[in-house]
């Protein structure tokens, strides 16, 4: 049985001097601007044009953007704590590397294991929601579902995913360049349908800011209904400021992906500047973007008409387009169509992205297939990039998503909880290491974003909590049988240990 070894932790000097290990060394080509938009990328998505509406309507009404700004202040004070991180321990791998030189291999792999699930889930249900959007704009919704023989698969899916995986392949930088152009025309989009919006907006609309709170109309129980409720039996409310509450709730997961620029340090060219920078920059702009979006839509029409069953909405969800179809703005449908499909293009990219750079310095590491970490003439791990497009593909392209959204969301959070204490770790055991950007207010900030991510957990259904619980024993199966093993870091510890050559004595004489 495993002993203390399981806590053995890799150095930050080492894991930096790994960096230069010859055969698995990235490109450094990526700058603050690049990592900014990356972060945009992956964080503005269709939920701006879906998430906001149905919120707005079902939940907290006009206090959609108070709930907004509150989701953004708890995501923010997580994405301080990434800052530190990043830029102190400028190597692949976000949460994973932060934990192994701060909590041990084990919980370094447990971050790892759960990494990999967010990312490859995320990927493959942005992509089947990419699908969705392209049968819209080719006017011909359900048109991407095709059928070999008895089995029915997405072939819209398969086609993004191929070409993500062809970009990612080809090399960071392109990638990055690929990204920045889509997520120009996306940002577009959103800011034509706030110009727009506004010439339409009345001031009466949003009054009550906060409205009076109501019983809620959700009758999950069970497994169904969050963790909070199963334990404390206590109900939910429609509007008012638990309404509110909620709504920051379900707001926080549109702000999911900022993470993913932290896996990029490796191959950024000034990690220390840049990475702080490109992670803190990124959510100020989704945030800015999030709220007009919100301000426009609740003073269009009344937040009444946009809940799930008014004659605007009817038995459909409401979306932005909702809003502009009341006005008889009939192309907004189009245009909203088509910014969904560039904005899901750069969250698969960017998602798909943060997935390999995770295997690749757990690859590193020797706690999977070392094989793995090999990078090819660009400083690419062509390898791993091939493997993670076939298995989401595998997944977007033939399996029902459902309800594994939600696990997108578990696994984020847990990782947001070990940093925010990691980092606060790191600051005790090494006060002397450089950092390029520190957390004001240290351990206020930590501890603060610590609790509203472990609140945010415990609104997230038991069935959910039931399924990460799985995953995670199942990774520990997989990290006895073969991490423990394989560890490079556990092999370097117990290598034998040669004596040092003793001088030759000087013979006397007879």
């Amino acid at each position: 049985m495993p002993g203390a070894g399981i806590w053995r932790t890799k150095s930050v000097e080492q894991s930096i001097a790994d960096t230069d290990e010859p055969g698995t060394r990235l490109r450094r080509d990526l700058t603050a601007w690049d990592l900014t938009v990356f972060g945009v990328a992956v964080v503005v998505g269709a939920g701006i044009f879906t998430l906001t509406a149905r919120t707005a309507g079902n939940v907290a009404g006009p206090s959609i953007s108070l709930a907004f700004v509150l989701a953004a202040a708890a995501c923010g004070l997580a994405a301080l704590c990434y800052a530190e991180f990043a830029s102190a321990v400028p190597v692949a791998g976000s949460a994973y590397t932060f934990s192994y030189a701060t909590f041990g291999e084990f919980v370094a792999w447990i971050i790892g294991w759960d990494l990999i699930l967010e990312f490859a889930l995320a990927s493959a249900v942005v992509a089947k929601g990419w699908s969705l959007y392209l049968g819209n704009v080719i006017g011909a919704a359900g048109s991407t579902t095709a059928h070999l023989g008895p089995i029915a698969f997405d072939w819209g899916a398969l086609v993004i995913i191929g070409a993500i995986t062809l970009v990612l392949a080809i090399g960071t930088k392109v990638s990055s360049r690929v990204s920045a152009v889509i997520t120009a025309i996306k940002i577009i989009v959103v800011l034509l349908v706030i110009v727009v919006g506004a010439f339409y907006v009345k001031k009466e609309n949003y009054s009550p800011y906060v409205p009076p709170a109501e019983g809620a109309a959700s009758t999950a129980s069970g497994v169904h209904q969050s963790l909070f409720s199963f334990f404390t039996g206590a109900g939910g409310s429609t509007y008012g400021w638990y309404g509110l509450l909620a709504a920051a709730s379900l707001v926080f997961f549109a702000f999911i992906g900022f993470d993913v620029v932290a896996t990029t340090a490796e191959e950024t060219k000034n990690p220390q500047k840049a990475l702080p920078r490109g992670i803190l920059g990124s959510l100020a702009i989704v945030t800015v973007l999030y709220v007009g979006v919100t301000l426009v839509l609740t003073g269009m029409v009344k937040y009444t008409d946009l809940r799930s069953g008014s004659p605007l909405v009817g038995d459909s969800s409401a979306t932005l387009a909702t809003a502009f179809e009341a006005h008889g703005i009939t192309w907004a449908q189009w245009v909203i169509n088509f910014g969904g499909l560039a904005g899901l293009t750069t969250v698969v990219m960017v998602m798909m992205l943060g997935q390999t750079r995770v295997l690749f310095a757990m690859s590193r590491d020797g706690l999977m297939p070392r094989g793995l970490a090999k990078t090819g003439k660009k400083g690419t791990p062509v390898r791993i990039t091939l493997i993670v497009g076939g298995v989401v593909a595998l997944l977007a392209g033939f399996f029902p998503m459902g309800t594994l959204e939600e696990m997108v969301n578990i696994g984020t959070l847990f990782a947001f909880v070990l940093v925010c204490i990691g980092v606060m770790v790191l600051r005790r055991t090494r006060p002397d290491l450089p950092r390029g950007f520190r957390v004001p207010l240290m351990p206020v900030v930590p501890i603060v974003a610590v609790l509203a991510c472990l609140w945010l957990m415990l609104n997230l259904s038991v069935e959910t909590w039931i399924r990460f619980v799985v995953w995670m024993a199942l990774g520990v199966a997989v990290y006895f049988s073969y991490g423990y093993r394989k560890s490079v870091l556990g092999r370097r510890l117990n290598a034998p240990v040669e004596p040092a050559p003793q001088p030759e004595r000087a013979s006397l004489p007879v």
